[in-house]
């Protein structure tokens, strides 16, 4: 007997008839989103085995020496033009010369290629850029960012025509047309499948020609540089109804550049994005012709939109959130150590008590943590990788890592980061969590329905080619592909099970580490939980099938599994990159015990909700026996906050080159640049402080007359006393600096969105 066919005819075919009838169809949309962009670690993980010497041998983000001038130029000199309170109290908008200065020293062209007058930078360049700029000012940041982002540039360089690129690029690097991207509307927000915009094939006589063209009538809202916008992406529904194509009547989601000075474009008007004053606003277009091709791609590519608009996301949304999310958790972490070190409580710096230590590790974890997955990320997309999934990591627990930063930052700094005003360095982090939360995908979203969802099909090394061929129109055909890739799914299965087994009743003693030293304990563990995941997310597929999609909140525990395996890997090779620094090893402890918390409690989680009991007790006893991972000790969190309270190597590379100078441009009137000096001054007459204490004196001025100190050191106590005493101070304003200056009662129009 042919033992191959009998599995087949006996197995493999009601198996494949089974899941065919099991599973949902697959829309085009999700297809499209799903096809989008490439797998990287993320399919590592997935396996249950990861290769740790595959992640340690991928170079690092460096800049190139064109990119680094760039960065210790331009944006010195633009960092040295923001103030932000300026901006968002005074302006509502960048001052001119800003933005000027981006246009010509050609910020909104970073990603455009060197031939077409743009910058050319590498991905980790830019977001370099992005995040520098937004330590500085989250108005500039945005509005650097987006043109950078998922827009025109990104879409012409990937699917435009020759011609569009010529045209186009040149004018988009060097700012003499600015541009904005219009996706969500009020009906849909940014489902494609429901979007109401809508494009009709038609003729129409321009300048005494007949042309085919696509007559456009749509309404969006939340885009921003909507109202500076001198050419708006539009995505639209576009159908054919006369036949004049010859093709389909409805063709589907298309993308097309429209002039905004087009006849029937309304735009310019603003929203207020949680009182964020970067440019961003709703548009309107009524009956806009705009000749075919305007069509990004041109008419060729009628039709591709999602698919054009998934790919580019696929690798920006790695970026640009992730960049600014690092630049908040960073400064969170720099300011809120130096604020807890200077400001005193009963004699003592806050930063001594605690219950604030808590929250200061939080804070150094989180930056040291969010800076790794930033640089890693923008190590794949260096190589031309646009990893989709691991994308969608990065915009979920950048957002959210930046939120628990920005939240413990203000509850550290009290009311001094209440009050607002110029000398508030937190006020504009605060405000901008919302909208870091919301845009590039919803978190709820992201979470629930992308991380896993996606990359349960994408990632996992068996799922898609087994979908691919439940899908096959050709029966024989997908019946014999199933067939081949069910029964090497299931020796996968098979040995991954023995693996997460022996792994987990061994505490991880039986996974590799690459390399010894301090940290291959980390890589064992790390092994261990990706086995157990790989196994947990096997046998959650095989019972759940379809019905996952209905079942969020195991998906979303699933994703997060998969996300802390991806940043605790992040964590051990930005510590291996900086050249195994003991110094910062706390950190590093710190992030993993956090991590395994993580990933035990949601494994737990899952366990406790999977609906065939029997299986998950089975499950449960395979790779969680023990729940032993119980978070940090409350001397590695005392460790870790003593990190950031007093100056030292391991504080500069938190820091991560977004230290101010104390003596730099900024130093008359950046308040963090006041904070700095204070810091550094109080830390260096510490010593002598401390010397004087044990001599029984408290005050030195007392010290001063008596002899015990020189000019010198009562000088630096004046010093250091007077710039504390300034960093403490909140603002106050006279009531008519707080009066509007303009009061129109018809200034706002709710839900007339232009």
């Amino acid at each position: 007997m042919d033992f191959n066919a009998w599995r087949r005819r006996r197995i493999s075919e009601p198996a494949y008839r089974w899941a065919r009838n099991a599973l949902p169809a697959m829309s085009p949309t999700e297809r499209e989103a799903i096809e989008a962009g490439d797998t990287w670690w993320d399919a590592d993980l997935f396996t249950g085995n990861p290769d740790w010497r595959k992640l340690l041998d991928v170079p690092a983000a460096t800049l190139t020496p064109d990119e680094q001038r760039f960065i210790e130029g331009p944006v010195v000199r633009l960092c040295a033009m923001l103030d932000e309170w300026d901006i968002t109290w005074n302006r509502r908008d960048l001052p001119p010369e800003v933005w000027a200065f981006l246009k010509a020293e050609r910020f909104f062209g970073m990603i455009i290629p060197r031939r077409y007058g743009g910058l050319g930078f590498s991905p980790y360049a830019h977001s370099e850029v992005v995040r520098r700029i937004s330590a500085y000012s989250i108005t500039a940041g945005v509005t650097v960012m987006v043109p950078n982002s998922l827009g025109p540039g990104e879409l012409l360089m990937q699917f435009g025509t020759p011609a569009q690129r010529d045209y186009w690029l040149p004018r988009l690097a060097d700012g003499s047309e600015v541009p904005c991207f219009g996706l969500t509307s009020p009906e849909a927000g940014s489902d494609a499948a429901s979007m109401v915009d809508t494009g009709v094939v038609c003729r129409q006589v321009v300048d005494g020609r007949e042309l085919i063209g696509i007559r456009l009538n749509w309404h969006k809202r939340y885009i921003t540089l909507g109202p500076v916008a001198t050419v708006l992406g539009l995505a639209f529904k576009m159908s054919d109804p006369d036949g004049i194509l010859g093709g389909p009547k409805d063709i589907g989601i298309s993308v097309a550049l429209v002039p905004t000075e087009a006849p029937g474009v309304e735009i310019g008007r603003r929203h207020l994005p949680a009182m964020q004053v970067f440019q961003n606003g709703p548009n309107r277009g009524r009956d806009v012709f705009v000749p075919l091709d305007a069509l990004i791609g041109g008419a060729e590519r009628a039709g591709h939109g999602w698919q054009m608009l998934m790919s580019a996301l696929a690798a920006g949304r790695g970026i640009s959130l992730p960049s600014l999310s690092a630049a908040a958790a960073v400064m969170c972490a720099h300011t809120t150590g130096m604020y807890a070190r200077v400001r005193e409580q009963f004699g003592i710096p806050i930063g001594k008590f605690e219950g604030v230590q808590e929250r200061l590790a939080n804070l150094a974890g989180n930056a040291y943590l969010v800076e790794a997955a930033r640089r890693l990320t923008c190590a794949a997309l260096n190589q031309s990788v646009k990893p989709a999934v691991v994308s969608g990591i990065m915009k979920y627990h950048a957002t959210e890592r930046m939120r628990g930063s920005v939240n413990d930052a203000m509850d550290i700094h009290a009311g001094r980061a209440v009050i607002d005003g110029p000398s508030n360095y937190l006020g504009a982090l605060y405000r901008a969590v919302p909208i870091a939360i919301t845009v590039e995908g919803a978190n709820i979203l992201t979470r629930n329905l992308i991380i896993f969802g996606q990359g349960a099909i994408r990632a996992h090394p068996y799922l898609m080619p087994e979908i691919l061929a439940l899908g096959n129109p050709d029966e024989e055909r997908g019946i014999a592909v199933f067939h081949d890739v069910f029964w090497r799914h299931l020796r996968h299965a098979g040995i991954n099970a023995l693996r997460a087994i022996g792994r987990a009743w061994t505490g991880g003693a039986l996974a590799p580490a690459p390399a010894s030293g301090p940290t291959a304990g980390h890589y064992r563990r790390l092994g261990r939980y990706a086995s157990g995941f790989a196994l947990l997310a096997d046998a959650t597929l095989a019972q759940l099938g379809g019905g996952l999609k209905r079942r969020e909140m195991i998906s979303a525990r699933l994703g997060d599994i998969l996300s802390e395996l991806y940043l605790q890997s992040a964590v051990l090779k930005r510590w291996e990159d900086e050249g195994r620094k003991h110094d910062d090893l706390p950190l590093v402890h710190w992030c993993l015990e956090q991590g395994y918390a993580s990933i035990e409690k949601s494994m737990d989680q899952v366990l406790r909700n999977l609906p065939g009991r029997v299986l998950a007790w089975g499950l449960r006893a395979a790779i969680l026996p023990l729940r032993l991972a119980r978070g940090p000790s409350d001397a590695l969190t005392r460790a870790c906050a003593e990190l950031l309270l007093k100056p030292s190597p391991t504080h500069a590379r938190l820091a991560a080159d977004l230290h101010r100078d104390p003596g730099g441009s900024h130093a008359g009137n950046d308040p963090v640049g006041l904070l700095t000096r204070a810091f550094a001054l109080a830390d260096a007459v510490q010593p002598l402080r401390d010397r004087l204490r044990q001599s029984g004196v408290r005050d030195w001025r007392e010290a001063h007359r008596r002899g015990a100190i020189t000019d010198a050191q009562a000088a630096a106590f004046e010093e250091a006393e007077t710039l504390v005493s300034q960093v403490l101070q909140v603002d106050d304003f006279a009531p008519e600096d707080l009066s509007p200056s303009v009061a129109r009662a018809d200034a706002a129009q709710p839900g007339e969105g232009a």
